[in-house]
């Protein structure tokens, strides 16, 4: 089969469903992981041809297994984009070792998706793109175990970058601000509706992201800062 496939994980909603979007609109074929199993019935029924969804937890090391195995027999598998991710933001004094897991299942995914990837790719012939945060760059009072998880998708990202120095697998690390989703909405004391609504609209963020990693160029580029003006 001949099918450039697209794997997005947390494509129900937010910033991945924009990038879902805008890759069927260019006729690659989706591959979306999402654990909201409501989101991901509608989006099965609206995109048929060129999308297919996968319901599950991204630190469930067989569940990722079973599913990069399945998507490998589909066609191509192109590009990687680890998206998925849950925030927690409190005081540090305030922070619960369930936050504390919560913020690093974002992590454990980008590892486990990339690592499986890598095994049925041969390690070849790959875009992994990990979208993190702004909060890789810096640290945030209320941010603290949301930073230290993006510090460490950083930090993984970075070392990628080196282990295939060279090679046709090429990472691209991405760190948008804030973006107007419901990203936020369990933490309304932190950033309320009003605030969230000044971030940055998803499709704009998606569409920078899209169009950097599918150029023609013979180049990659490497990092994506995406800040709101």
């Amino acid at each position: 089969m001949n099918k450039e496939i697209v794997i997005i994980t947390g494509g129900a909603s937010g910033l991945g469903l924009e990038l879902v979007k805008q890759f069927i609109e260019k006729n690659y074929f989706v591959c979306n992981i999402d654990r909201d199993s409501e989101k991901m019935k509608v989006l099965n029924n609206k995109y048929k041809d060129n999308y297919k969804g996968f319901i599950g937890d991204i630190s469930d090391s067989v569940f990722i297994k079973n599913v990069i195995n399945n998507i490998s027999n589909l066609g191509n598998i192109k590009i990687l984009i680890n998206n998925a991710g849950e925030p927690s933001f409190k005081l540090p004094a305030k922070y619960e070792k369930e936050d504390i897991d919560k913020c690093f299942k974002g992590l454990e995914g980008m590892i486990l998706f990339s690592t499986e990837t890598l095994k049925v790719k041969e390690e070849k012939d790959l875009k992994i793109v990990n979208i993190m945060s702004s909060a890789a760059l810096r640290g945030n009072k209320q941010e603290a175990v949301y930073c230290a998880t993006k510090w460490g998708e950083r930090g993984y990202t970075e070392s990628l970058k080196v282990a295939y120095k060279g090679t046709s697998v090429k990472v691209i690390g991405v760190y948008p601000g804030g973006i107007n989703t419901e990203f936020y909405k369990n933490s309304r004391d932190y950033v309320p509706v009003e605030k969230s609504e000044t971030f940055m609209n998803p499709y704009d963020v998606a569409k920078i992201i899209v169009e950097n990693i599918t150029n023609d160029a013979n180049l990659t580029v490497a990092d994506i800062i995406i800040e709101r003006n």
